[in-house]
């Protein structure tokens, strides 16, 4: 793992009240290594195949934990239950899910973030974050 992100973690788990262990660490790699949408018993298998003994429990709290400061991304509304993805080093998007194939599409349109940004600032806001998820199936011939 990057120096910069040892830093990173140390410093959030904490303020959080938790201690850095190597278990901790072996999950924000799991998370970071990849940019696939995994659930949390996903991300838990492939720890414990890389070899380090770790529980659910600390799984699922570290998951939140990193959901929590912005580090990984949080989708829901999959019928395999909330998904995660690394937030840190890669670009904005949103995402469309297919309801019957449970496949995730990333895409990133700039017409449709000024479209937002525009809705907020008519009403008087700044967008500080948002989350678009598309809920879509195949268009049958």
């Amino acid at each position: 793992m990057k120096e910069e992100n040892t830093v990173l973690l140390k410093k959030i788990l904490q303020s959080e009240g938790l201690r850095y262990t190597k278990q901790r660490e072996a999950i924000w790699s799991e998370i970071n290594r990849s940019n696939d949408h995994r659930n949390a018993d996903e991300i838990y298998f492939s720890v414990l195949k890389s070899g380090t003994k770790v529980s659910r429990a600390t799984v699922y709290r570290t998951i939140d934990v990193l959901v929590k400061h912005s580090l990984v991304k949080k989708i829901d509304g999959v019928e395999s239950g909330s998904l995660y993805e690394n937030r840190l080093d890669r670009k904005h998007h949103d995402h469309m899910i297919c309801v019957e194939t449970g496949k995730i599409i990333e895409f990133y349109n700039r017409e449709l973030e000024n479209l937002q940004d525009q809705i907020a600032k008519d009403k008087g806001y700044k967008i500080v974050r948002h989350v678009h998820q598309l809920f879509v199936k195949p268009i049958k011939p």
